[in-house]
């Protein structure tokens, strides 16, 4: 569980993303559709400034932003550069094909597949604490039971993840105690269902608000047991089913 490790130093590490704007990600869906989620391409400023309307100078900045921020590699050579997507950059293009698909489509379940895991026992901790459980039971409803299940997602769940960014979550707000300070959190809606079609509803994923972090692990809450209640063990398969707060 990672609530009580996450500061305001963490924060920062999403700074640089959430200053790219509208212009940036047009850019950025050009190289993807160029066939940079695949691996390097070679472009020119000017290539990219005609194909966007602008002048080479604004087409080199916008480069820069997202190469700042992290969304894109570059290498810079005599007749051009070398571009590619990063992992973040596909987030972000996944987040924003998922703003898409919720405009067009009306199911905005994201259905996330792994298999559950032993965590570290730190869930237990910091879902007990006063300062969580206060916010639980007014904002989800129930106080939960002390600890989470552990879910490691595949590798298509891992990417489909991110599309949880265009999802309204609850928020968990962040507070302090004496000794030191917790960060805040987000959670959202989620349906669990084994291999075998059992299905548990009113559970809820939790993780630190803003973070891509740990983004193979999924963690979720739930007022049972939900290996008992489900009679799940390490390596059972799972699917949980996230949407927006009700």
């Amino acid at each position: 569980m990672l609530l009580g490790s996450y500061g305001i130093e963490t924060c920062m590490s999403v700074l640089a993303e959430s200053a790219v704007g509208h212009d940036e990600l047009a850019v950025l869906k050009l190289l993807a559709l160029e066939g940079g989620l695949e691996g390097d391409v070679k472009i020119s400023c000017s290539h990219l400034a005609d194909r966007l309307g602008a002048s080479s100078q604004t087409a080199s900045r916008r480069l820069q932003r997202l190469e700042s921020a992290d969304l894109l590699e570059r290498d810079t050579v005599s007749d051009g550069q070398w571009v590619q997507i990063t992992e973040t950059g596909e987030r972000t293009l996944h987040a924003e094909y998922e703003d898409y698909r919720r405009i067009f489509e009306t199911d905005s379940q994201i259905a996330l597949e792994g298999t559950v895991t032993s965590g570290m026992g730190e869930g237990r901790h910091y879902i007990s604490l006063s300062g969580y459980q206060r916010q639980f039971e007014e904002r989800l409803g129930y106080e939960p039971f002390p600890g989470t299940l552990n879910v490691d997602l595949r590798e298509d769940s891992v990417r489909r993840r991110s599309a949880m960014a265009s999802l309204e979550p609850v928020p968990i707000d962040g507070w302090e105690s004496e000794e030191r300070t917790y960060g805040p959190a987000v959670c959202y809606p989620a349906t669990i269902e084994t291999a075998d079609g059992e299905v548990y509803e009113g559970a809820y994923t939790i993780a630190p608000e803003r973070t891509h972090h740990d983004d193979d692990q999924l963690e979720v809450i739930a007022p049972d047991k939900l290996r008992e209640e489900l009679g799940l063990e390490d390596g059972d398969h799972v699917t949980v089913s996230v949407g927006d707060r009700e």
